[in-house]
């Protein structure tokens, strides 16, 4: 990411990009996805979180966002030390990148009962070891 863009300090770097999102999600997906830049490290090591989030039961209840515009779908990369920046980026493009497309698509297709209520999925990677916690996939 060029410096001027950068929100972060010298010692910290983004392990993903938004290409590697498109790459790893697709490009519909990818673009359909409420995606972040943190600014502040995780404190448990999960740097790749994403989060489904059901669509308000009516038309402005979550922060005057429109219907039309909703996204169910919203992901989270925090930054890390820049030193393990290039490992953790190979290691989410691997494996996490591929868990997380199979888990929107899951969700995308699942039951209503499972797409009403919010679930969480999350990744890192410490000592060389991808982590993953949080919902598994739908059922469907």
């Amino acid at each position: 990411m060029p410096a001027r863009n950068r929100r972060l300090p010298r010692d910290l770097s983004w392990p993903l990009t938004p290409t590697d999102l498109r790459e790893g999600l697709g490009a519909q997906e990818a673009e359909a996805a409420d995606v972040y830049f943190g600014e502040l490290p995780s404190d448990d090591g999960f740097v790749l979180l994403a989060r489904w989030e059901p669509q308000p039961s009516s038309n402005y209840s979550h922060s005057g966002v429109r219907p039309a515009w909703w996204s169910p779908v919203r992901i989270v990369v925090a930054p890390v030390p820049a030193a393990e920046r290039a490992a953790t980026r190979r290691a989410l493009r691997q494996d996490a990148l591929p868990r997380l497309a199979a888990w929107i698509t899951a969700a995308r297709r699942a039951p209503e009962g499972w797409r009403m209520a919010p679930h969480d999925c999350s990744w890192g990677f410490r000592d060389g070891a991808v982590l993953h916690r949080g919902d598994g996939p739908p059922p469907g």
